[in-house]
């Protein structure tokens, strides 16, 4: 969603501001801006309706005036109260001496009565926005409270919602405010400036060293380097001590989009490495280790023996991978397991069954849905607390029990790739320790023959273990249909709807590829499970309806082969996606006009291969939207982090 930043230095600050907006341009955003305090101590604020560079062309259109800033804030924008335009854009400023100055990242809910109260006051409103709400009642307490802190502090009690401030004033020409009303606030500490954001990528380039305010956190920020120049007060104003972390520089080089025409591109190619790095340290040659980490992880491995229902939330792209994991839980692990939608979750009653495990899923771990569903579960009575996730600084992670970090490294595009296969990757390490334990408890019961029981456990373990070992030489070599699935997409060039079909677990693995298409392409495509083809969306199947199957030799097979025939029969332009030799049993050459996409993954395992039919999802949809023209990593209407309601 939006991106904030703030820097003040003793050299110039208008490179690092504009730098930072740069550095999240991933999260989404249809407008830009950028204030400072210049060297006759005015205000000094652009603002434009478009992408960070037309900001930073109408800044170099009066360079002079801003050259010498060292102090500054910068916005991007992701409309919510009010259209995109360049009277909505940030920074919002309120009063014509001390003037206050502000960017805002989320929502202030209770905005419609606080700008009755302020316009009785006699203040006027020139945006739609809610930001300029706060803007006026921070300016309002201003004009009595002791202190820029004080005023800030005042009117954040009145705010309501999540959300994140950045604060200046020409009364305090030395200091910026940060506040942490729920959504993210990173510091960064410089040896000659201080900086704060809403993503650590922002100050990269600036600093290693991080500190991460908790909710109702407000820091007061200045000039002196380092941690000394940071004051951090908590939600009853009372000072407070972050511990500093250090995130290496290097992570840099992750985030650049090098010789990749995108940074989706880049990202789908960079799978193999990032699973490689997931399952690092996790795996031995035969099983899986303790991988959960956190300051619960203790409780959580000795509660997996005990579990025996697992209740997975989640949004988007996050959300189907639950469902893969259900589909695995159930099946291998069989416990009961229930995957919903995080956004629907926090809004029902929920009735929790004893030994429930939660899961939380999350790449940038501050969806604002899955982190009011978690906060709902910690009240609810689970057994606990497991996020997913791929930020170890991240609220989602600091909340939980403990986590199973993806290690996908810098995610920039907005359509997830990798972040999607390292949380399948991650899951399935799950689902094995819950099989583990599943077995033995089942089989004990079952049969007094521990030695035979702990053998073939071992021996199922052994055999996934390995198909894990296996997964990123599998998906190095299906990234070579790369070229074979680019020259399927002028298919779709000009093609408004789309159809994905599946079945059992390809199902879910089908959802994601309609997401990816839809999200980037902007053609209306939805998945269904084949078996409900002739229950609706049959009536939609005609010549200009690409159906796009995804069609393994599994025990589904042959009745996925009359649903193909269905369609083949109403016109239906088909895209079929298999590996194995079952096609041929069924489909001699010639039988059936497709086209086919033969997948080379014999070295795989069932278990693995849902997670390798979802790259050529992933490759169809990024051909297709580069050929149709469209934005591939910044999509129209979406943002990377959705931490607004």
């Amino acid at each position: 969603m939006c991106g904030i930043i703030g820097a003040i230095s003793t050299e110039p600050v208008m490179p690092i501001l504009l730098q930072g907006l740069e550095r999240m341009e991933y999260r989404g955003y249809d407008s830009a801006g950028v204030v400072v305090i210049d060297e006759k101590d005015q205000l000094q604020r652009v603002r434009v309706k478009g992408k960070v560079k037309d900001l930073i062309d109408r800044v170099n259109t009066q360079i002079e005036v801003f050259q010498k800033s060292q102090i500054g804030l910068a916005h991007t924008r992701w409309a919510t109260h009010g259209k995109p335009s360049e009277i909505n854009a940030h920074p919002h400023l309120s009063g014509k001496t001390d003037t206050i100055a502000i960017v805002h990242n989320g929502i202030i809910e209770n905005y419609v009565e606080l700008k009755e109260k302020l316009k009785n006051k006699g203040y006027v409103f020139l945006s739609d926005t809610d930001t300029e709400v706060a803007a006026h009642l921070i300016f309002d307490y201003q004009k009595t409270a002791p202190s820029l802190l004080h005023a800030v502090q005042a009117a954040v009690a009145e705010l309501k919602g999540s959300f994140a401030l950045g604060v200046l004033s020409l009364k305090y020409p030395d200091q910026l405010i940060a506040v942490c009303g729920g959504a993210p606030v990173v510091i960064g500490l410089g040896s000659d400036a201080n900086y704060f954001a809403s993503d650590y990528l922002a100050l990269m380039s600036l600093t290693e060293r991080f500190m991460y305010l908790a909710p109702g956190d407000i820091a007061c920020i200045n000039r002196q380097p380092g941690q000394s120049g940071v004051q951090i007060f908590d939600e009853n104003n009372q000072p407070i001590q972050h511990e500093i972390k250090i995130i290496s520089s290097q992570n840099i080089a992750r985030a650049e989009r090098g010789a990749y025409a995108h940074y989706m591109q880049k990202e789908i190619f960079e799978q193999a490495i990032a699973i490689t790095d997931t399952l690092a340290g996790r795996l031995s040659e035969t099983e899986v280790l303790s991988v959960i980490e956190g300051s619960g992880q203790n409780k959580l491995h000795a509660m997996l023996s005990q579990i025996d229902t697992v209740h997975i939330i989640a949004c988007g792209t996050s959300y189907h991978a639950g469902l893969v994991a259900r589909g695995w839980i159930e099946t291998i692990a069989r416990i009961p397991c229930m995957v919903e939608i995080a956004s629907e979750y926090r809004y029902r009653h929920i009735n929790v069954r004893a030994n429930t495990l939660f899961i939380a899923i999350s790449q940038s771990g501050e969806t604002a849905d899955t982190l009011a569903a978690l906060r709902k579960a910690k009240q609810s009575g689970y057994s606990g607390i497991l996020a997913i996730c791929n930020v170890l600084e991240s609220t989602i992670v600091r909340e939980a029990d403990g986590v199973l970090l993806t290690r996908a490294g810098p995610e920039i595009g907005v359509a997830s790739t990798k972040a999607f296969t390292t949380q399948l990757s991650v899951l399935a390490l799950l689902v094995i320790l819950l099989t583990r334990n599943n077995l033995i408890k089942d089989n004990l019961i079952e049969n007094n023959n521990n030695n035979l029981i702990e053998n073939n456990n071992q021996q199922l373990e052994f055999t996934w273990v390995q198909a894990l070992r296996a997964l990123p030489h599998a998906m190095e070599n299906l990234l070579l249909l790369d070229k074979k699935i680019q020259a399927l997409a002028p298919l779709f060039k000009d093609k408004q709807h789309a159809l994905f079909l599946g079945r059992g677990i390809y199902y879910f693995i089908a959802m994601e590829g309609a997401l990816k298409l839809k999200e980037i392409s902007y053609i209306h495509a939805e998945a269904y499970p084949a078996g409900e083809l002739k229950h609706g969306p049959l009536s939609l199947v005609d010549e200009n309806m690409p159906v796009i199957v995804l069609a393994p030799p599994d025990e589904l097979f042959e009745k996925l082969m009359s649903n193909i025939q269905e369609v083949k029969a109403r016109g239906g332009e088909l895209f079929i996606f298999t590996h194995g030799d079952a096609w041929e049993k069924h489909c001699p050459v010639g039988g059936l006009p497709a086209h086919i996409v033969h997948m080379d993954i014999s070295l795989a395992d069932p278990f693995t291969i849902p997670i390798l039919y979802s790259l050529p999802m992933q490759l169809l949809a990024y051909h297709v939207a580069v050929l149709r023209g469209a934005n591939v990593d910044q999509p129209r209407n979406l943002a990377k982090s959705v931490t607004v309601e």
